[in-house]
């Protein structure tokens, strides 16, 4: 399973983008083998970051945060050197965020995914009832 897939980045970026990056041989549809190929480069882009964190790949569990940025990336590569502005900065901003995650400073959004590999203890207690003033009466 993947960070996104074909239907993602339809929906995020429409079919006739997709058509107009993807097909080189000018057959009206979109080429799966161009478009699995971005994302396959995309998602070893992200792994490069959050393995840091994880120690894995996280392909397969549901985190709408890294499919968004996964499929930032994806069109990134899709554009190669014909890049526009939006979507420069737009894979800027995935891999500021993914430095920031490897990092520690963001969140992936999923408690269960952000606890692997660090475990955090809050641990509350009622007051004391015995203090050094308590004893100084008796």
């Amino acid at each position: 399973m993947t960070y996104c897939t074909r239907d993602d980045l339809i929906q995020a970026f429409g079919e006739h983008e997709l058509i107009k990056l993807t097909d080189h041989a000018r057959t009206g549809a979109i080429d799966d083998a161009v478009l699995d190929r971005a994302i396959a480069d995309a998602e070893g882009e992200i792994d490069g970051y959050i393995s840091k964190r994880y120690g894995q790949t996280l392909a397969g569990v549901n985190l709408p945060n890294l499919t968004r940025i996964a499929c930032d990336i994806t069109r990134y590569r899709l554009y190669d050197d014909a890049t526009i502005d939006t979507v420069r900065q737009r894979y800027e901003d995935a891999i500021v965020f993914l430095k920031d995650v490897a990092a520690g400073r963001a969140s992936l959004g999923n408690a269960e995914i952000d606890g692997v590999g660090s475990f955090r203890v809050l641990a509350t207690s009622a007051d004391r009832r015995f203090n050094q003033d308590a004893l100084r009466d008796y």
